[in-house]
């Protein structure tokens, strides 16, 4: 029997609760920072290791893949943390979109 919540409704019968959305294993959203025209690879790099906490080599890891690649997975997690992570690289300057992880 699972340990989930149940609700029994006037009519008499239980219905389990909606698991959230990772716990129903659906795939977690990602944080896609894009290529632009526009901001110098050592500001993406500084953003990357001020809002991310990434190590300099991980970050200029990241700045390369977006530099040459033309985007890159920054972070992944539930989709409000990646809207939160969105909204910041967009205050930074920064193109990035979520989307579902693949």
């Amino acid at each position: 029997m699972s340990n989930e919540p149940t609700i029994t409704p006037s009519g008499g019968t239980a219905v389990v609760e909606r698991p959230d959305e990772q716990a129903a294993g659906q795939q977690p959203w990602v944080t896609l920072v894009w290529d632009d025209p526009v901001n110098l690879m050592s500001y993406v790099t500084h953003v990357f290791t001020s809002y991310f906490g990434f190590s300099k080599e991980k970050a200029e890891q990241l700045m390369l893949q977006v530099h040459n690649e033309g985007k890159c997975v920054v972070s992944s997690g539930g989709r409000e943390q990646m809207e939160r992570d969105v909204n910041a690289m967009h205050d930074y300057g920064l193109w990035a979109t979520l989307e579902r992880a693949e």
